[in-house]
């Protein structure tokens, strides 16, 4: 009897600590992955939110355009107008109304991020929306 229940203690323990059905835990995301996969759930949620939605295959840098101009309305970095007086200005000396933009180097890595998100899903780099002229223009 003290056999059967060493083999069922053994059996359970070995169950509880070894399943074999489960899954191996993939690797934790590094900084930029995890950065791409929120920018493109972003962009993939902004298309949806269009009225009327537009689906990804149907995406092109006009839409890539509208939501970077969308995003412009979080930035934090002033950008002033030509008619500004305090235009060239890099240290100016009162408050203005010019607005508040994205920095360039934050819109750079995010287009860099989404182009490679787009490619990664099923998207082909010629067509490639992230990658238009118009968007290295803006």
């Amino acid at each position: 009897m003290s056999d059967g229940v060493a083999k069922d203690s053994a059996e359970g323990s070995s169950r509880s600590s070894g399943n074999h059905h489960q899954q191996p835990q993939p690797a934790p995301l590094s900084r930029y992955e995890s950065q791409k996969r929120r920018d493109w759930n972003t962009f993939g949620q902004y298309l949806k939110n269009q009225r009327p939605p537009v689906p990804l295959s149907q995406c092109n840098c006009n839409h890539v355009l509208d939501f970077l101009r969308y995003l412009d309305q979080f930035g934090k970095t002033k950008v002033h107008l030509h008619g500004c007086v305090f235009f060239g200005q890099p240290d100016p000396p009162a408050p203005c109304t010019c607005p508040l933009r994205q920095a360039w180097g934050s819109l750079d890595a995010l287009i860099g991020r989404l182009r490679a998100a787009y490619e990664e899903h099923g998207g082909s780099p010629e067509t490639n929306p992230f990658g238009n002229g118009a968007i290295r223009v803006y």
